[in-house]
């Protein structure tokens, strides 16, 4: 398979060439791939010229090797086809093309309603530490083990982390989405101060985002995938004991692999699968659907605010 134009810039402040990121890339398979396999894959290119966008429907042009499976999007109405990136020479094309950014879904093809994984994004505040985010990690952890589950950890990429427990294949999806915003509650309870399950950006009060909507179809970026950010960083498993000195700004394509050496820590510090406790989903399903109800909040404080245009008028 030819690749073309490694000398060119990756994107502007990536300190990094296309030869950088395929070179990276094709280091990482062996860990990599493993996490994109069987799942209807999305990935963020970045072209010359051009700003970064979401690539989700495989291009015509794609090699009859790459694997596909086609998805029926509601939004959109229309049937989108996915690639699979199931080896080293699918994710080496995918290179080549400028895909920077690999973000499988919590599914796989076939098993659509059944998540293999519950995950907590965990976003910080405008201008805050990555300190606070770490502080809320452990929130969602001391959660995690009350309801006698553990997960593992990873830097996002970018500012905040990411918080995986493996689940066991036997809970729908609707289930799973329960139990990750009861999960998000009961960390939010134990430091109202620190975390908060608020939606609307503004309702947050400068608190760490507990982020309780990556269930089933939502994608989340892979552990080891690059992000196209300021020098090129990467999503990098953490230890929870080494957490709270992490440095998410230290792992990049660059260095990377001299940390990694010959492990893999994601798969080391992933817990085995699990069920999820009968009560923690039927406590999520009292809890509203964060996105649902932050867009009737919405309309509900834009009505308002016309209501209040319309009596100043007068």
């Amino acid at each position: 398979m030819p690749l073309t134009n490694l000398g060119q810039p990756l994107f502007a402040g990536s300190e990094a060439t296309k030869r950088d990121l395929v070179d990276y890339l094709d280091a990482v398979a062996g860990r990599l791939v493993p996490q994109l396999a069987g799942r209807p894959l999305s990935v963020i290119r970045v072209l010359r010229g051009q700003k970064p966008f979401m690539q989700k429907n495989v291009p015509k042009y794609t090699p009859p090797f790459v694997r596909t499976v086609a998805v029926w999007a509601e939004t959109s109405r229309r049937e989108v086809s996915y690639a699979l990136c199931d080896d080293r020479r699918t994710l080496l094309w995918f290179a080549n093309q400028r895909a920077v950014e690999y973000h499988p879904p919590l599914v796989r093809a076939g098993a659509f309603d059944r998540p293999t994984h519950l995950v907590m994004d965990l976003d910080p505040p405008a201008g805050g530490a990555f300190a606070s985010v770490v502080g809320a990690a452990h929130l969602v952890r001391r959660a995690l083990a009350d309801a006698g589950l553990e997960g593992a950890v990873k830097t996002s990429g970018a500012k905040g982390v990411h918080v995986f427990v493996p689940l066991d294949g036997r809970t729908p999806i609707e289930d799973v989405a329960a139990a990750t915003r009861a999960l998000a509650a009961r960390a939010e309870r134990l430091d109202p101060a620190l975390a908060t399950t608020a939606f609307i950006r503004a309702d947050r009060e400068g608190k760490v985002f507990l982020d309780s909507t990556r269930a089933g179809g939502a994608t989340v970026a892979a552990a080891y995938s690059p992000r196209i950010r300021p020098g090129t960083p990467v999503s990098f498993p953490v230890p929870w004991d080494d957490l709270d000195h992490a440095d998410p700004g230290a792992f990049t394509i660059r260095t990377a692999l001299g940390l990694l050496g010959d492990r893999d820590p994601w798969a080391e510090l992933m817990p085995g699968p699990q069920a999820l406790p009968a009560d923690l989903v039927e406590e999520g399903r009292a809890i509203p659907i964060a996105r649902v109800q932050a867009m009737h909040e919405g309309k509900r404080r834009a009505r308002a605010r016309r209501a209040d245009g319309a009596s100043g008028k007068e």
